[in-house]
């Protein structure tokens, strides 16, 4: 029984992480166009910033949205690792394609 109620994950109250998590995906998504479109900086600078930010975005949004730190267990961290290796293929595939057309 005691099993059964640690299982059990009731959210009570408003779910104001998620509400942070959601404004600080958009500050960090407007602030990589800001970046892009409205300054004068290199390009190398450019997109050095828009990759940080993409990073901490994407760390961002494992942590408040699918709750990577609330896991137990190696499943889950499996499963984040497949997911890195399966974005990591097709955008170099894509790339690879792109450039070698």
């Amino acid at each position: 029984m005691a099993q059964h109620n640690v299982q059990q994950h009731h959210h009570k109250g408003f779910p104001w992480s998620h509400v942070f998590g959601f404004i600080m995906s958009l500050v960090l998504t407007f602030g990589a166009v800001y970046v892009a479109l409205y300054t004068s900086l290199p390009l190398s600078t450019i997109l050095t910033v828009i990759i940080a930010m993409a990073f901490v975005q994407a760390i961002l949004q494992l942590v408040m949205f699918m709750h990577m730190s609330e896991g137990e267990g190696i499943t889950q961290t499996i499963a984040v690792v497949f997911s890195f290796f399966i974005a990591i293929v097709t955008v170099v595939g894509t790339v690879w394609i792109f450039f070698s057309m």
